[in-house]
């Protein structure tokens, strides 16, 4: 089939080429007026419609109307925000405070989120919430639950949401030095001098210092420590005096928890080391934990050592913190190879003692002393017997005459001057074989009050005269009880034993002693002291004159 000719060539056309086709995309985008505009209206002022669209002309006023129109409601949905209160209206809201439910021990994580940065704490319901942005779980809290008073963790800054400003009236101050108690030096310095007692919200009498501590399942370990610390004076004064914003957060967490031990002004008689617990849980990698009963001895020289590195100490350098300052003295170590060689005559296995003997100088932090071994047999009361010992017996094991051995050698002990402030000592009553742990129950007496340590120390007339004595006195003691976990009717002899401990403090204000169990804080006499099983002590080397005769109370070895 052919093709139809075409009537005319297209070069000979005269007619204009077709417009080319525009996508409608954009009309679309457009905003539709209504068919029931306003009968005031002139037609010609309408814009012509087609298909329900708007037709554009060339200057686009309904992109640009578009555009105002979402800029206004984006305006409306922004919240109002006031830098000040409305004149007249500086306490609103403040009445709605409680401070009974308040409680800053915990740590400072927000309770949605769980995380610890910009923390605010609702002073309605006392719980914890991050950030105060329009977008933040604070700002929700407030408009969720009608609380409108935080305070900021760090800053110790209160403002009201959602309105968002900060509220400077001075009836907040005592939830801020309650939150971070600060000290000045003549406060400090008038906590031994001074007897003062304080009163909670609940008009219950305290002293500032001797408070009881949580103990949220088995952390009593760490409870006791953490006292007998906090009644260390030199270190008591570091924590409290001085700026940690910037140290690590051990040490910034045990400055926070000694400060409010000693808080004056506290809302409650107890405190919780729970803050402090979640810290030394992560950084010992769970070896101490809340959940777990653990050894306190074993603890405090963890604590010790980390709280040294914590507060930039050296490895190698002795001295190099306030740690090792306080706490640690030098040990002369005599070491004597001993070898067993078998006699040819008759067979005998015989020892020998090298003639040489090896003189090692070695710092320590605390020092063990060894009891000695329990009775095996029972009284005529079929009754098991309970030794005593007193201190300065054990305490020989430091003369540098009494000898043990241990790995083929015999080793001597003596102490070297200069002497530490304050001495650590460690009464070792469990021992562990290859099927059970033992518990030595042995009493170690004392007298609180004269402990002369010159015959264990090597004498050097550089520091100390030789003859005379060197007098320590008691400040904490911690002691052990056994607790049986499961008592069984039948027979009262079985069931597991639970370990808990309690520490005794000295109050150096009034020279009275008090008994801390977990929340139980009580006075004690100090006859009474010696009759625990004493596992750790705390010494404090005295400056002064030796008083004339017995102190008060205490009881003559």
């Amino acid at each position: 089939m052919s093709k139809r000719q075409a009537s005319e060539a297209l070069d000979d056309v005269s007619a204009d080429s077709p417009a080319s086709k525009k996508s409608r995309f954009d009309d679309y985008t457009m905003d539709v007026i209504p068919a029931s505009a306003e009968d005031g209206d002139d037609e010609q002022t309408r814009p012509a419609h087609e298909n329900g669209v708007v037709k554009q002309d060339g200057n686009g006023d309904a992109d640009e109307f578009s555009e105002e129109e979402e800029e206004e409601e984006v305006e409306e949905k922004a919240p109002i925000r006031q830098s000040a209160p409305t004149a007249g209206y500086d306490d609103l809201y403040l009445d709605t405070i409680d401070r009974n439910v308040l409680d800053f021990d915990f740590e400072k994580l927000c309770s949605v989120t769980l995380s610890n940065i910009n923390v605010y704490a609702c002073l309605v319901c006392g719980k914890y919430y991050q950030g105060r942005g329009p977008k933040s779980h604070a700002y929700f809290h407030a408009l969720d639950e009608d609380h409108h008073v935080f305070i900021n963790m760090s800053t110790q800054k209160v403002y009201v949401l959602p309105e968002g400003y900060e509220v400077k009236s001075k009836s907040l101050d005592d939830i801020k030095y309650v939150s971070d108690p600060r000290y000045t030096r003549q406060e400090v310095a008038e906590f031994d001098r001074k007897p003062r007692t304080s009163l909670t919200l609940a008009g219950k009498e305290y002293t500032p210092g001797f408070v009881g501590m949580n103990n949220i399942k088995e952390n009593d370990y760490l409870n006791v420590v953490v006292q007998a610390l906090s009644h260390v004076a030199p270190l008591r004064n570091f924590f409290l005096l001085e700026d940690f914003s910037s140290a690590p957060e051990l040490v910034k967490r045990t400055s926070i928890l000694f400060r409010k031990i000693w808080n004056p002004r506290a809302f409650k008689a107890h405190v919780s080391p729970h803050e402090l617990l979640q810290e030394v849980s992560l950084r010992s990698n769970k070896r101490f934990t809340l959940t777990a009963q653990s050894d306190p001895v074993d603890f405090l020289s963890w604590f010790l050592n980390n709280l040294h590195l914590g507060l930039g100490g050296s490895k190698t350098k002795p001295g190099s913190s306030p740690i090792q300052r306080i706490f640690q003295g030098k040990l002369k170590v005599e070491s004597q190879a001993i070898t067993a060689r078998t006699d040819t005559h008759d067979d005998r296995l015989r020892f020998e003692e090298a003639s040489e003997i090896k003189t090692d100088i070695a710092r320590f932090l605390l020092l063990t002393l060894d009891l000695p071994p329990a009775p095996l047999f029972q009284d005529e009361e079929q009754r098991n017997i309970i030794p005593q010992v007193p201190l300065t017996t054990i305490l020989a094991k430091y003369n540098g005459v009494t000898s043990q051995e241990l790995n083929a050698q015999r080793k001597r002990y003596r102490l070297v001057h200069p002497l530490p402030p304050f001495l650590i000592l460690h009464v070792k009553r469990f021992s562990r074989n290859r099927f059970v742990s033992e518990r030595n129950p042995t009493i170690v007496t004392f007298d609180p009050h004269n402990l002369d340590v010159s015959p264990y120390v090597e004498p050097d007339p550089a520091y100390h005269p030789p003859g005379e004595p060197i007098w320590y006195d008691l400040v904490a003691n911690v002691v052990h009880e056994a607790v049986r976990a499961k008592e069984d009717v039948a027979d009262s002899a079985v069931g597991e034993e639970r370990k808990t401990w309690k520490v005794q403090l000295r109050d150096k204000a009034t020279d009275e002693w008090v008994v801390a169990q977990d929340l139980f804080v009580d006075k004690i006499r100090s006859e009474l002291l010696y009759l625990g099983e004493t596992y750790l002590q705390v010494w404090e080397r005295r400056r002064g004159p030796p008083p004339q005769g017995p102190a008060p109370g205490a009881r003559a070895l």
